[in-house]
């Protein structure tokens, strides 16, 4: 008789009557699975979201080693380009006038005008720079006559100064209807120059006392709101 056949004679109401073997097998089994069920429901299902967790500080510390190791790598790219920039900055602020030199830029442009053979009949600076972060913007309103060419040879002449100046609003137009190939040309010409830094201070306070101020306000209007 096999064992398969042996099995199949056991009678599962009598258990003690089994041959010793399999009662042995019975309770190992039994023991297995139940240590098995402890394991899951008091170790592992405790411990999965632990182990999920530390997982995912693992990847995140791998990621950010991968990062910092291709920075460290190409620190040197990094530091040569870093110098390209500080010296294309210097170069560009350079093209930017000190706050003693605009009265002489303005000067320039007035002359490029008069050497390229036009005839100035406005030139109005603001009366009020506008700042920006470093720099302060001075606009310009021109408005000369002369032949087109004239006004091409005053384009370029702007554009070889050595201080930056930009040409906005730019109208052409007959200067009179008798008037051959005389032109009238109006534009705004904008000079910048850079902030020392007793006017950066400034400007940095003034917008943070703005900043404050719109925060007072907004808090204001809340107030009303709920006491309405």
């Amino acid at each position: 008789m096999s064992i398969l056949d042996d099995l199949k004679s056991l009678d599962p109401n009598d258990p003690g009557r089994w041959p010793l073997p399999v009662r042995v097998g019975c309770v190992a089994l039994c023991f297995v699975l139940l240590a098995a069920g402890s394991f899951w429901y008091f170790v592992w299902s405790e411990q999965k979201p632990k182990l999920d967790a530390a997982t995912a500080d693992e990847q995140k510390l791998r990621t950010t080693f991968k990062e910092k190791h291709s920075k460290a790598v190409n620190l040197e790219v990094y530091q040569q380009q870093l110098a390209d920039i500080e010296r294309s900055f210097g170069a560009l602020l350079r093209q930017l006038p000190g706050k003693t030199e605009v009265q002489s830029l303005l000067i320039d442009i007035s002359q490029v005008g008069v050497g390229a053979g036009l005839e100035e009949k406005l030139f109005q600076p603001a009366a009020n720079e506008s700042t920006k972060d470093f720099y302060a913007e001075l606009p310009i309103k021109i408005r000369l006559t002369g032949t087109y060419h004239q006004m091409g040879e005053f384009v370029s002449g702007i554009a070889a100064l050595p201080r930056i100046v930009t040409l906005h609003d730019i109208t052409i137009k007959p200067d009179s209807k008798d008037a051959y190939d005389q032109l009238s040309l109006e534009l705004t010409a904008k000079t910048f120059r850079y902030l020392d830094d007793s006017e950066v201070a400034k400007a940095e306070k003034a917008k943070a006392d703005e900043k404050k101020a719109d925060k007072k306000g907004k808090k204001g209007k809340n107030t009303d709101k709920a006491s309405a």
